[in-house]
C-alpha cells in the first residue's frame, strides 16, 4: 500500500507543471558556490532566529513522538502492543492540527496562532503528566479502562502540528524565490539535527532518571520557542519595513524624472 501511494505521488509530481523561472540560480554557478551561499544565508538575523525555532520544534516533536510508546508502556503500564497503538492518536492529532491550521491561518495572523499553539503544548504537558503518577499495573487494561493521560497527552499533537509549516511559510514568504532552495537546505539540515538531538536527550534522561522528568523537560525548549517566536516576528516585521522603505526610495527618482 505504501509503495502504491509513493507511486501515485510520483505520478502526480510528474504531471504537475511548475514555473521555476523566478527560482532559478545564476548560470554557471558551481555546487560549492551554492553551498557557500546557503551558509551565508544562515548569518542573516531573520534566518538564524528561524533556524533556531525550527531546530527546537523538531527537537520537541521527535523527543515526544519517539519515546511516547516507551512512556505508555513503562509509566502508564500499558501492554506493548497497546502502547504503540495509542501513539497513533498523537499521529492523528498532528495530521488534524496541520490540516486545520491552514484554514485557521487564512483568517488570523500567524503570530498569535503560533503563540497559542506553544502555550497549548505547555498546558498539555502540565495537565497530563501529573495524571501519570502512581499508575497501578492492570493486567486486564483495555481502551475503556486505560488511564486518562493515555488519551490526554497525545492531544499535544493538535497544538504542535501548526508550528512547523506555519513558520516555514512565513520564512519563505520573507525571502526572494531565488533563495528558497538554500533556505530549504538549511531547514533540512537543522531539522535533522533537532530530531536526532531530541531523541538522544530524551532517551538519556529516560534511562538515567525517569519518564516523567524526561517529558517534563520538554517545557524548557517549549519556553525557548515562545521567546524565539517573538524575535522571529520582530525580524520579519523589520524586513518588511525595510522592503517598503526601499520601494519608496526607488519610486522617488522615477517620480522626479517624470
Amino acid at each position: 500500500m505504501l509503495a502504491a501511494l509513493c507511486g501515485l505521488t510520483f505520478l502526480l509530481l510528474l504531471v504537475t507543471r511548475f514555473d521555476e523561472h523566478s527560482a532559478q540560480l545564476p548560470a554557471g554557478r558551481s555546487i560549492a558556490q551554492d553551498f557557500a551561499a546557503m551558509l551565508k544565508l544562515f548569518f542573516k538575523p531573520l534566518v538564524c532566529v528561524f533556524i533556531i525555532t525550527a531546530f527546537l520544534y523538531v527537537l520537541i516533536e521527535q523527543s515526544i513522538g519517539t519515546w511516547l510508546p516507551t512512556f505508555n508502556n513503562e509509566i502508564l503500564k500499558l501492554p506493548a502492543a497497546m502502547s504503540v497503538q495509542v501513539t497513533s492518536i498523537f499521529a492523528a492529532c498532528l495530521a488534524i492540527g496541520r490540516l486545520s491550521a491552514g484554514v485557521l491561518m487564512r483568517k488570523l495572523n500567524w503570530y498569535p496562532v503560533m503563540n497559542g499553539c506553544v502555550i497549548g503544548m505547555a498546558a498539555m504537558v502540565v495537565l497530563a503528566l501529573p495524571l501519570t503518577h502512581n499508575v497501578v499495573l492492570d493486567p486486564n487494561v483495555s481502551w475503556s479502562s486505560a488511564p486518562l493521560a493515555t488519551f490526554l497527552f497525545p492531544l499535544i499533537g493538535l497544538f504542535m502540528a501548526p508550528i512547523y509549516p506555519g513558520i516555514n511559510s512565513v520564512m519563505l514568504s520573507s525571502l526572494p524565490k531565488s533563495q528558497h532552495s538554500a533556505m530549504t537546505g538549511l531547514l533540512v539540515i537543522f531539522s535533522a539535527l533537532g530530531g536526532t538531538t531530541g531523541s538522544l536527550i530524551t532517551g538519556y534522561v529516560f534511562g538515567n532518571f525517569n519518564g516523567h522528568f524526561a517529558f517534563y523537560l520538554t517545557l524548557v525548549p517549549i519556553s525557548i520557542v515562545l521567546v524565539t517566536l517573538f524575535f522571529f516576528k520582530r525580524a520579519v516585521d523589520r524586513g518588511q519595513a525595510d522592503e517598503q522603505s526601499d520601494g519608496m526610495q526607488s519610486s522617488r527618482p522615477a517620480r522626479q524624472a517624470s
